[in-house]
């Protein structure tokens, strides 16, 4: 049995989510941030048994992928006083991160 957790960008998570619940992966789902942005991110968490996992990972991958995207960022310059300069600059946007832990033990109640 594994644990997968899954930090997923919120603009895949409702297209994963619904296609793990289809395939019959129970999912807990944790809204998050994180990053350089400071973008919404979610937390997926599931328990899976071994001859899973990789589906689980491959369904994932398959409706997260990586991009890039301009957004500003302030700059402090200083001359006679300081001001907040915004300038664009390109950044890459991970879709998910996935980790697979090894459970020792799995209850329902």
């Amino acid at each position: 049995m594994k644990m997968v957790v899954a930090i997923i960008h919120d603009e895949d998570v409702f297209h994963i989510s619904d296609l793990l619940i289809e395939k019959k992966f129970y999912v807990t789902k944790i809204a998050s941030t994180g990053g350089f942005l400071k973008a919404g991110f979610t937390t997926i968490m599931t328990g899976v048994d071994d001859d899973r996992v990789e589906e689980l990972i491959e369904t994932i991958e398959s409706k997260s992928k990586s991009r890039k995207k301009i957004t500003t960022v302030n700059e402090t310059i200083s001359i006679a006083t300081e001001a907040h300069v915004p300038f664009p600059v390109e950044v890459t946007i991970n879709g998910a991160t996935i980790f697979v832990l090894q459970v020792d033990q799995f209850i329902k109640v």
